[in-house]
């Protein structure tokens, strides 16, 4: 009450909808598997799915043959839907997505059930997931993949060492950090560790004492 009626002049100004508006459901037919998972959870029965079985040669000389489930007919019929959305949440493998697109009025009822092919194109106004929340865990998918990685990379055997050069991996040489180039003696410097500079002297600190 404390604000002032602004009227939305739709259609002349689209309205800005919310990032998860309910508008029109959208097929992604690559990723359907023809559970009838859908159709079987949807309370007002307005999914239609129609398959056959085709078989499918086996994948390596010897295995043998699977059949498999080929999609024919998939229609939603939006006179029925009551926009649940229970479809969307149910299918295992991501297959229905919600579309903010809502002007699809017809005038003639029949033209409401919009078929896989209508429900595809439909696909093009899916808008894209969200970002990711950075403080979220990881996903499983992702963490099994880095973990499989590491461990192949693990197994691998070490490159084989220079000849003359060190062992990869191994300790460094002695009198020198790894890396760093040799360097001459100075007079009165001994040049590796244990060894004198002057002939005459002993190289042991102990030798010689009583």
């Amino acid at each position: 009450m404390t604000k002032r009626s602004v009227t939305a002049q739709y259609p002349d100004a689209q309205p800005e909808l919310p990032p998860r508006s309910r508008g029109v459901i959208a097929l992604f037919e690559e990723n359907c598997t023809v559970c009838m998972l859908c159709a079987r959870e949807c309370p007002d029965w307005c999914i239609y799915i129609d398959s056959h079985k085709e078989t499918v040669p086996a994948a390596a000389p010897g295995g043998r043959e699977r059949s498999r489930n080929m999609l024919d007919r998939f229609a939603i019929d939006f006179s029925l839907c009551m926009y649940c959305g229970i479809c969307i949440e149910v299918c295992p493998f991501d297959a229905l997505f919600w579309s903010p697109e809502f002007e699809y009025a017809e005038t003639d009822i029949l033209d409401l059930t919009h078929e896989r092919d209508k429900l595809r194109e439909w696909m093009w106004t899916v808008p894209a997931p969200p970002a990711l929340d950075p403080a979220a865990e990881e996903p499983k998918e992702i963490a099994a993949a880095r973990k499989a990685a590491d461990k192949a990379l693990a197994s691998r055997p070490a490159a084989p060492a220079a000849p003359g050069g060190p062992v990869p991996g191994g300790p460094a040489p002695v009198g020198r950090a790894s890396g760093d180039p040799a360097r001459p003696a100075e007079p009165g410097e001994s040049a590796e560790p244990g060894q004198s500079a002057d002939p005459g002297q002993s190289a042991d600190p102990g030798e010689g004492r009583a």
